[in-house]
Protein backbone atom coordinates (compact mmCIF):
# COMPACT_ATOMS: atom_id res chain seq x y z
CA UNK A 1 0.00 0.00 0.00
CA UNK A 2 1.73 3.35 -1.04
CA UNK A 3 0.78 6.21 1.84
CA UNK A 4 0.20 9.34 0.82
CA UNK A 5 0.38 12.48 2.79
CA UNK A 6 -1.86 15.48 1.02
CA UNK A 7 -0.40 19.01 1.67
CA UNK A 8 -2.61 22.24 0.10
CA UNK A 9 -4.28 25.01 2.22
CA UNK A 10 -7.25 24.66 -0.22
CA UNK A 11 -9.35 22.08 1.76
CA UNK A 12 -11.49 21.16 -1.35
CA UNK A 13 -8.41 20.52 -3.34
CA UNK A 14 -7.42 18.21 -0.67
CA UNK A 15 -10.68 16.54 -1.04
CA UNK A 16 -10.90 16.37 -4.53
CA UNK A 17 -7.27 14.79 -4.65
CA UNK A 18 -8.50 12.30 -1.28
CA UNK A 19 -11.13 11.04 -3.46
CA UNK A 20 -9.14 9.74 -6.76
CA UNK A 21 -6.35 8.36 -4.50
CA UNK A 22 -8.30 6.03 -2.14
CA UNK A 23 -10.66 4.89 -4.64
CA UNK A 24 -7.46 3.29 -5.73
CA UNK A 25 -6.76 -0.06 -4.51
CA UNK A 26 -2.84 0.28 -3.65
CA UNK A 27 -3.33 4.10 -2.61
CA UNK A 28 -4.27 5.23 0.82
CA UNK A 29 -4.12 9.24 2.44
CA UNK A 30 -2.91 8.80 5.44
CA UNK A 31 -2.97 12.98 6.36
CA UNK A 32 -3.78 16.20 5.61
CA UNK A 33 -1.98 19.37 5.53
CA UNK A 34 -3.10 23.11 5.14
CA UNK A 35 0.34 24.70 5.64
CA UNK A 36 3.74 24.04 5.11
CA UNK A 37 4.74 23.62 9.11
CA UNK A 38 1.81 20.92 9.21
CA UNK A 39 3.23 19.22 6.07
CA UNK A 40 6.81 18.72 7.74
CA UNK A 41 5.19 17.69 11.25
CA UNK A 42 2.81 15.03 9.72
CA UNK A 43 5.35 13.77 7.67
CA UNK A 44 7.53 12.87 10.80
CA UNK A 45 4.87 11.83 12.85
CA UNK A 46 3.14 9.13 9.96
CA UNK A 47 6.60 8.79 7.48
CA UNK A 48 4.09 8.81 4.07
CA UNK A 49 5.57 7.08 0.83
CA UNK A 50 4.68 10.16 -1.16
CA UNK A 51 4.04 13.99 0.00
CA UNK A 52 1.73 15.89 -2.62
CA UNK A 53 3.01 19.02 -2.06
CA UNK A 54 1.65 22.64 -2.70
CA UNK A 55 4.07 24.86 -3.55
CA UNK A 56 1.90 27.81 -2.41
CA UNK A 57 1.07 27.85 0.97
CA UNK A 58 0.80 30.31 4.04
CA UNK A 59 3.92 30.50 6.36
CA UNK A 60 6.30 27.86 5.73
CA UNK A 61 5.98 27.20 2.13
CA UNK A 62 6.35 24.42 -0.06
CA UNK A 63 9.87 24.77 -0.95
CA UNK A 64 11.32 25.37 2.69
CA UNK A 65 8.77 22.67 3.77
CA UNK A 66 10.21 20.33 1.08
CA UNK A 67 13.84 21.08 2.07
CA UNK A 68 12.89 20.51 6.09
CA UNK A 69 11.78 16.93 5.16
CA UNK A 70 14.47 16.13 2.64
CA UNK A 71 17.03 17.40 5.09
CA UNK A 72 15.79 14.88 7.77
CA UNK A 73 17.98 11.69 7.47
CA UNK A 74 15.08 9.65 8.76
CA UNK A 75 12.75 10.96 5.80
CA UNK A 76 14.94 9.95 3.68
CA UNK A 77 12.54 7.60 1.88
CA UNK A 78 9.69 10.53 1.97
CA UNK A 79 8.91 11.27 -1.38
CA UNK A 80 7.56 14.90 -2.23
CA UNK A 81 6.13 15.75 -5.61
CA UNK A 82 5.44 19.59 -6.09
CA UNK A 83 2.13 20.65 -6.92
CA UNK A 84 1.90 24.08 -8.93
CA UNK A 85 -0.61 25.78 -11.34
CA UNK A 86 2.72 27.24 -13.40
CA UNK A 87 5.16 25.24 -15.92
CA UNK A 88 9.17 24.26 -15.28
CA UNK A 89 9.49 27.64 -13.72
CA UNK A 90 12.02 29.72 -10.77
CA UNK A 91 9.61 27.83 -8.18
CA UNK A 92 10.21 24.18 -9.81
CA UNK A 93 14.07 24.87 -10.11
CA UNK A 94 14.35 25.22 -6.69
CA UNK A 95 12.10 22.49 -5.44
CA UNK A 96 14.30 20.14 -7.50
CA UNK A 97 17.36 21.68 -5.62
CA UNK A 98 15.24 21.55 -2.36
CA UNK A 99 14.58 17.99 -2.92
CA UNK A 100 11.33 17.39 -5.14
CA UNK A 101 11.68 14.13 -6.66
CA UNK A 102 9.62 16.05 -8.93
CA UNK A 103 6.42 17.84 -9.66
CA UNK A 104 3.20 17.55 -11.12
CA UNK A 105 0.64 20.74 -12.81
CA UNK A 106 -2.44 21.19 -10.85
CA UNK A 107 -4.82 20.69 -14.02
CA UNK A 108 -2.94 17.02 -14.23
CA UNK A 109 -5.61 14.28 -15.68
CA UNK A 110 -6.29 12.38 -13.04
CA UNK A 111 -5.06 8.74 -14.35
CA UNK A 112 -1.69 10.84 -14.77
CA UNK A 113 -1.73 12.21 -10.74
CA UNK A 114 -2.61 8.45 -9.65
CA UNK A 115 0.18 6.63 -11.78
CA UNK A 116 2.99 9.53 -11.05
CA UNK A 117 2.03 8.83 -7.35
CA UNK A 118 2.97 4.80 -8.23
CA UNK A 119 6.31 6.29 -10.25
CA UNK A 120 7.13 8.64 -7.57
CA UNK A 121 6.85 5.61 -4.81
CA UNK A 122 8.68 3.56 -6.57
CA UNK A 123 11.99 5.22 -6.28
CA UNK A 124 11.67 7.01 -10.03
CA UNK A 125 11.83 10.79 -10.12
CA UNK A 126 9.01 12.18 -11.79
CA UNK A 127 10.54 13.75 -14.55
CA UNK A 128 9.66 13.39 -17.95
CA UNK A 129 12.92 13.15 -20.54
CA UNK A 130 11.37 16.41 -22.02
CA UNK A 131 10.79 17.96 -19.04
CA UNK A 132 14.83 17.23 -17.52
CA UNK A 133 15.82 18.66 -20.72
CA UNK A 134 14.10 22.21 -19.56
CA UNK A 135 15.73 21.51 -16.16
CA UNK A 136 19.09 21.02 -17.59
CA UNK A 137 18.68 24.33 -19.72
CA UNK A 138 18.25 26.13 -16.34
CA UNK A 139 21.02 24.45 -14.85
CA UNK A 140 23.21 25.30 -17.63
CA UNK A 141 22.48 28.89 -17.73
CA UNK A 142 22.97 29.28 -14.04
CA UNK A 143 26.05 26.88 -13.90
CA UNK A 144 29.05 28.39 -11.51
CA UNK A 145 31.90 27.23 -10.40
CA UNK A 146 32.08 23.42 -9.77
CA UNK A 147 31.55 23.03 -6.26
CA UNK A 148 33.13 19.46 -4.05
CA UNK A 149 30.53 16.75 -4.61
CA UNK A 150 31.11 14.08 -1.77
CA UNK A 151 31.66 10.51 -3.65
CA UNK A 152 32.42 11.74 -6.86
CA UNK A 153 35.59 10.50 -6.78
CA UNK A 154 34.22 6.82 -6.01
CA UNK A 155 32.49 6.67 -9.33
CA UNK A 156 33.56 4.54 -11.97
CA UNK A 157 34.79 5.82 -15.28
CA UNK A 158 31.35 3.94 -16.87
CA UNK A 159 29.54 5.39 -13.80
CA UNK A 160 30.23 9.07 -14.49
CA UNK A 161 28.97 8.34 -18.52
CA UNK A 162 26.18 7.31 -17.33
CA UNK A 163 25.58 10.15 -14.56
CA UNK A 164 26.34 12.50 -17.45
CA UNK A 165 23.45 11.11 -19.71
CA UNK A 166 21.15 11.04 -16.88
CA UNK A 167 22.08 15.02 -16.93
CA UNK A 168 20.95 14.70 -20.52
CA UNK A 169 17.78 14.14 -19.76
CA UNK A 170 18.00 10.52 -21.02
CA UNK A 171 16.29 7.70 -19.65
CA UNK A 172 17.78 4.27 -19.04
CA UNK A 173 16.30 2.43 -21.92
CA UNK A 174 17.85 5.73 -24.05
CA UNK A 175 21.08 5.15 -22.11
CA UNK A 176 21.34 1.46 -23.11
CA UNK A 177 21.16 2.11 -26.26
CA UNK A 178 23.60 4.94 -26.53
CA UNK A 179 26.33 3.23 -24.75
CA UNK A 180 25.67 -0.64 -25.61
CA UNK A 181 24.14 -2.31 -22.80
CA UNK A 182 20.99 -3.61 -21.79
CA UNK A 183 18.78 -1.70 -19.64
CA UNK A 184 18.88 -3.60 -16.72
CA UNK A 185 22.74 -2.88 -16.77
CA UNK A 186 21.81 1.03 -17.35
CA UNK A 187 19.56 0.96 -14.33
CA UNK A 188 22.09 -0.98 -11.95
CA UNK A 189 24.62 1.75 -12.85
CA UNK A 190 22.27 4.68 -11.99
CA UNK A 191 21.70 3.24 -8.48
CA UNK A 192 25.14 2.96 -8.01
CA UNK A 193 25.94 6.04 -8.76
CA UNK A 194 22.86 7.25 -6.63
CA UNK A 195 24.16 5.38 -3.88
CA UNK A 196 27.66 6.40 -3.96
CA UNK A 197 26.28 9.78 -4.53
CA UNK A 198 23.62 9.94 -1.66
CA UNK A 199 21.19 11.64 -4.42
CA UNK A 200 17.49 11.01 -3.84
CA UNK A 201 16.60 10.02 -7.07
CA UNK A 202 17.73 11.49 -10.87
CA UNK A 203 16.60 15.01 -10.46
CA UNK A 204 19.25 15.40 -7.65
CA UNK A 205 21.40 13.60 -10.28
CA UNK A 206 21.03 16.42 -12.65
CA UNK A 207 21.63 18.79 -10.26
CA UNK A 208 25.06 16.93 -8.70
CA UNK A 209 26.00 16.57 -12.72
CA UNK A 210 26.23 20.25 -13.04
CA UNK A 211 27.20 21.58 -9.59
CA UNK A 212 30.19 19.38 -9.79
CA UNK A 213 31.07 20.35 -13.19
CA UNK A 214 30.75 16.54 -14.05
CA UNK A 215 28.78 17.86 -17.16
CA UNK A 216 29.49 21.76 -17.79
CA UNK A 217 27.17 24.26 -20.19
CA UNK A 218 27.59 24.04 -23.87
CA UNK A 219 28.38 20.22 -23.66
CA UNK A 220 24.66 19.43 -24.90
CA UNK A 221 23.35 19.87 -27.90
Amino acid sequence: MIRVLLADDQALVRAGFRALLDAQDDIQVVGEAGTGDEAVRLSGELTPDVVLMDIRMPGVDGLAATRQIASKERLHGVKVVILTTFGLDEYVFEAIRSGASGFLVKDTEPAELVQAVRVVAAGEALLSPSVTRQLISEFAARAKEPQAVRGLGELTDREREVVALVAEGLSNDEIARRLFMSPATAKTHVSRALGKLGARDRAQLVVIAYESGLVRPGWLG
